[in-house]
């Protein structure tokens, strides 16, 4: 069991990477995760979005970008441009809004398939860690088959739980997606 306690931080992980990729996907639905982490070229060296300003949705449909330098509008700006989310940003001074647009039945459908992909790494994922604990498992000395066969077992429930809710959560996002 101790074994699968040291891999249940890179099962996390998966999940935590899956929850971050999917939630760059647009829904229709202003979200800071869209542009968030976005490269943007200010002051000599990359850094995302989210370190050069605040971000804020005042309805559902409208992302307010505040930076705190106005210097760096213009770097934020061609980043989003640059970014191919289909987003044009409009500059009002010191603020940049984006202004999502409604989303077609086809851009939808689109979205849940680029999802379904970001899903099944996942799995791809989930299932490579399980196979280095199957090994570690295996190769232990001085322990009992029985004792293995029931860790593997144990492995296996684990990999199952982390399967449903990496489904959970793709149930859940594309009910957002396809939600008009």
């Amino acid at each position: 069991m101790a074994i699968i306690n040291e891999y249940k931080p890179e099962f996390e992980k998966v999940l935590e990477h899956l929850q971050h990729e999917i939630g760059t996907l647009r829904t229709g639905r202003a979200s800071p995760a869209l542009v968030e982490d976005l490269a943007v070229e200010a002051y000599g060296t990359t850094q995302p979005v989210k370190a050069l300003g605040s971000m804020s949705t005042p309805d559902a449909r409208t992302l307010v970008i505040e930076p705190w330098d106005s210097s760096v509008v213009k770097a934020i700006e061609s980043a989003i441009i640059a970014s191919g989310i289909g987003i044009s940003p409009v500059v009002d001074g010191k603020i940049i809004r984006l202004i999502m647009p409604m989303m077609t039945e086809e851009n939808r459908l689109k979205m849940v398939k680029v999802m379904g992909g970001h899903l099944e790494d996942a799995r791809v994922q989930i299932r490579k860690v399980r196979e280095e604990a199957k090994k570690k498992i295996e190769k232990q000395t001085g322990v009992g088959q029985d004792d293995i066969r029931n860790e593997l077992e144990q492995l296996d429930k684990i990999v199952k739980e982390y399967v449903v809710k990496i489904d959970d959560m793709g149930d859940k996002k594309e009910k957002e997606i396809m939600t008009v």
